[in-house]
């Protein structure tokens, strides 16, 4: 039987250090800590460092955040772990937190329209600060109250609480969809909404009904669906087969609504864009995977992350967090095309 390896030699600490250096530990806490200028001189600050190098001695940074109170941590909540949408923010968070030393965990708040568990109850002190993408207001409670800063994305800028927010100019998008399909000389609109009752979805509602308001001859009907291709494709299906005049253009809240109504144009004999022109929103990976490819706003997803990384780090630095609103742009694809000439069932 082999004995055991005997063990090694204690790994060093900041006593250690301190004796060797002959200075006191706060000092050497100061000198590894970076915060010694103007409180230590520079050849003291170098006899710390030299004799920390001697001894091979590493801080302990885990233990050291914790007695900080700072863990170097983010929480993203977002309404959904399924949509690639979610996904590309927390991409672009993470990104900008690895290059500052911060982890982000994620977590669901149901369709962001409740209050999710609360994740604050066991959490709180491991997290520096929490990043909401798209919520609800009523979603936000439990956020609002954990002490924590707080940076919204694509959020109410009227909710009370945030110490920043990110935001797209959501109703730009819909104008420059709505200008898109009244140059192509459309006039009668079926919206598909979310049924999601959240800011986002409600500026693109409200943007679209404004840009038609003054359009002679415009008619737009509004008709709600879950955030889903099955729940938009029974809509549609069922908007597309009342009596009257049939609609010209579909506008979507979402591509996944989008190739739903694609669907249901299929199911009813219409071609697309021949019969019928639909047009999505957020650009999603889907919007190229149908046929014909969407027409569809593209939501810089990736940034939004970025910059509300940036923006909490700014708040927890003391700092203003960058100002103003992501631009958004207009694809046109193969969805859209002028209405068909004449009158339709």
């Amino acid at each position: 039987m082999t004995s055991p390896a005997p063990p090694g030699p204690p790994r060093p600490t900041s006593r250690d250090v301190a004796r060797a250096a002959g200075v006191s530990q706060a000092t050497v806490s100061l000198v590894l800590g970076d915060k010694w200028r103007g409180r230590v001189s520079e050849s003291t600050a170098g006899r710390v460092r030299d004799a920390a190098r001697d001894l091979g001695y590493r801080p302990n940074l885990a233990a050291r955040n914790l007695r900080l109170g700072h863990t170097r941590t983010a929480l993203l909540v977002v309404p959904a772990l399924t949509n690639e949408f979610f996904a590309r923010v927390y991409t672009g968070a993470a990104a900008v937190a690895a290059e500052h030393g911060f982890g982000v965990v994620l977590y669901p708040s149901p369709d962001g329209t409740g209050p999710a568990r609360d994740p604050f109850a066991s959490a709180r002190a491991a997290l520096d600060g929490v990043i909401a993408s798209s919520m609800a207001a009523d979603a936000l409670g439990a956020l609002r109250g954990a002490g924590l800063p707080l940076v919204m994305l694509d959020s109410d800028p009227a909710a009370p609480g945030p110490a920043a927010m990110v935001n797209l100019d959501i109703a730009d998008g819909m104008r420059q969809v709505a200008a898109h399909l009244l140059a192509l000389g459309h006039r009668r609109f079926l919206h598909l909404a979310s049924a999601i009752g959240s800011w986002t979805f409600a500026v693109r509602a409200r943007a679209l009904h404004d840009a038609l308001r003054g359009v002679p001859d415009a008619h737009i009907r509004t008709v709600p669906a879950a955030l889903d291709v099955r729940a938009g494709r029974e809509a549609a299906e069922h908007a597309l087969a009342l009596p009257g005049p049939r609609p010209t253009a579909i506008v979507c809240d979402d591509d996944i609504l989008a190739a739903g109504a694609c669907k249901a144009a299929r199911r009813l004999g219409l071609r697309v864009p021949d019969d019928l022109s639909v047009t999505g929103f957020d650009d999603l990976a889907l919007a190229t995977a149908v046929e014909p490819e969407l027409t569809t706003v593209r939501l810089p997803a990736e940034q939004v992350g970025e910059r509300g990384m940036s923006a909490l780090l700014a708040v927890l630095e003391g700092r203003q967090a960058e100002p103003g609103s992501l631009p958004v742009h207009l694809v046109v694809r193969g969805s859209s095309a002028p209405p068909p000439a004449g009158p339709t069932a």
